[in-house]
This record gives structure tokens, sequence and C-alpha cells, in this order.
């Protein structure tokens, strides 16, 4: 397992001396355990020049096969945790950015107190890749809009305003409020969320088609476009709580909301680590913002 390992630590930091520093090898130990796997294998795995270390065609063929056996060698390891009675493990969400930002801090901070010894592993992605993640087993569970078809476990948890997100110098930042005919009337970024978009849901029953310029994978960077007046956006309340962009940020009538739930694997399927912390999030619910 070691060499599969090594492998994969060179192929993610392009050497050979920084995948031993990372592994707590020697560089020597390192290169002899992927020798040792090409001459097992009897194929050349890696191509080494001076402009570092990639994959050949073959590698790359098996690549995705080695990162599977590590991910679900690494689970195993966990399972004989659980088998022993351990209170250790790794928990791997899929997550997006105002959960990572506003909910997850405090919930790992308060479990760890309790179970120092569990780590966690956080995937930043969005509708559809945050099922999928679940679905070939790269994360635990992830949060998502429970209203997305996936197939998989899904559990509601509670629901969020949202709310426009304006440029200073937009004479709609004047208003108290603004209408979704307003927003459809102006240059409109769109977040990136993947297979369902409660923003764009919202403008389609409404009979309006919003002029969309980008769409945009981060909340963070969208704030940021709109403050430069690119355009105006929507966005979770949850994510607009602290923020130092120079925007104005203003309810929305008809007030729109998303919900937010979990999806996640069988609970057979699932880490005990994983188990006890889907719980206890379920415990503070009234708690989170």
């Amino acid at each position: 397992m070691n060499r599969l390992l090594a492998l994969q630590k060179v192929v993610e930091l392009g050497s050979f001396t920084k995948a031993a520093e990372a592994l707590g090898f020697t560089q020597s130990a390192i290169s002899q355990m992927v020798t040792s796997l090409e001459e097992e294998m009897k194929i050349k795995l890696l191509d080494r020049s001076r402009n570092g270390i990639t994959l050949t065609l073959e590698g790359r063929k098996i690549f995705s096969f080695i990162e599977n056996i590590l991910l679900q060698y690494q689970i195993m390891e966990e399972k004989v945790d659980e088998i022993k009675g351990l209170e250790t493990g790794v928990i791997r969400i899929g997550t997006i950015s105002s959960i990572s930002c506003h909910w997850l801090p405090k919930l790992i901070k308060t479990f760890q107190e309790k179970y120092p010894k569990v780590e966690f592993i956080l995937h930043q992605g969005d509708y559809t890749t945050i099922p999928e993640w679940v679905k070939n087993g790269e994360v635990d569970f992830g949060f998502i809009n429970p209203d997305v078809k996936t197939g998989l476990d899904t559990e509601f948890i509670k629901t969020g305003e949202l709310r426009a997100v304006i440029p200073q110098t937009s004479v709609l930042a004047k208003q108290s409020y603004v209408r979704l005919s307003d927003l459809a009337q102006e240059p409109f970024l769109q977040l990136e969320e993947g297979i369902l978009s409660e923003p764009m849901e919202a403008f389609h029953r409404a009979g309006l088609n919003p002029d969309v310029k980008l769409c945009v994978h981060d909340d963070y960077s969208i704030m940021s476009m709109v403050e430069s007046g690119i355009g105006v956006s929507i966005l979770p309340e949850l994510v607009l709580r602290k923020t130092n962009y120079n925007v104005k940020i203003l309810p929305i009538k008809p007030v729109i909301k998303r919900k937010i739930g979990i999806v996640k694997k069988d609970k057979e399927s699932l880490s005990l680590a994983s188990q006890k912390f889907i719980k206890y999030l379920f415990t503070k619910v009234d708690t989170l913002p």
C-alpha cells in the first residue's frame, strides 16, 4: 500500500523530494517504491524530465484505480477502528461556501472537544458534484438543497432566505427592497450551484428572464464583482452575514428561500464518526444561523 501512496503523492506534488517530505520517507525510498511498482506491473508509470514528473499514457489509464484503492483502504482502516471501539476516524463532507463559513467552524470545534481524534476533510462543491461525491465514496455526506433529485438518502435541516446584492452606485441601492422584476432589468451575476439554482427557479416562476452576464462558482467572487459594478446578484443571507464588501444588501419581494439538507450514504456504509456528527448536527439545528 505504501508504494501506491508514494506514487499518488509524487503525482500530486510533481516531485520525489516533496513526496518524501510529505510522507516522512527519504527521496531514495520513494523512488525505489515507485520503481518496484513499475517493475511489478511491467509498465512505466511516470515520465521524469526537467519540466517535472507526469504520468505516462499507461499511468493515466490506471491512476484512477490506484486512487480508488487508496480511498477504499482508508475506509477499511476506519471501519477497523470502529470495530475496536475507537473514537477515531475521518469525516469527509461535501459542502457549499455558506455552510463552510457559518455552520461548520463552530460545529467542528465543539464536536472535536468531545472527539479530539476525529479528523475532518471538506470538499467544496455544488448541488451536482456533492451527490456524485457521495455516490463514489469521496465524501460521506454533503450539504445540498433536498429538492435536488439524487436517488440517495436526503434529510431536510432548515430554510434560509436569499437577498439581493447591489452595487452601491446603482439606483436600486436607494430602495428599501427590490423586486425580481427590478433585478431582471440589470446585468445579473449567477451563482453556479449545479443542477438547481434557487434564484433562477424564482425568476422562471415569475415569468422573468434575467440578463445573465456571468456564472461564477464562488459567492465571494460574485460580491467582489458586484462591488466593482459589473452587475447585481442574489445570494444566501447566510453567506452575507460577515462581509466587508462595499455592496448594498436588500431583501427581495416576494421573499425567496432556499432549503438546506444533507445527502448521505446509507447508514451501513457511514462511518461511526460520520453517524455521530450527523446526529450531533441535528441536535444543534435551532442554534444554527
